[in-house]
């Protein structure tokens, strides 16, 4: 079955950087498009970010547009979450995402 099984979150002091890590199996990883997306406290899912399979285009949300970076290990069935830059509104539970299938996510806690 498929399963989405994401790590690296932590706390980190505002301004600093964060890698996601997301193991993908029981499906054709390499030509599937995956997202990343959110959960602040009290809030909805937030899409933040797309990569495509195979031409791994990219797409991200205005809100994290040059301070993450999405991107994808074919041959090992990864996908990344490159955060820089982080700031106290980006503390939410990450979770990546296929079709609509998500993890269990990974929390990330921006201190001011």
């Amino acid at each position: 079955q498929v399963q989405l099984v994401e790590s690296g979150g932590g706390l980190v002091q505002s301004g600093g950087s964060l890698r996601l890590s997301c193991a993908a199996s029981g499906f054709p990883f390499a030509i599937h498009a995956m997202e990343w997306v959110r959960r602040a406290p009290g809030k909805g899912i937030e899409w933040l970010a797309t990569i495509s399979g195979t031409t791994t285009g990219t797409y991200y949300a205005d809100s994290v547009k040059g301070r993450f970076t999405i991107s994808r290990d074919n041959a090992n069935n990864m996908l990344y979450l490159q955060m820089n830059n982080l700031k106290p509104e980006d503390t939410a539970v990450y979770y990546c995402e296929y079709g609509d299938i998500r993890g269990q996510g990974t929390q990330v806690t921006v201190s001011a």
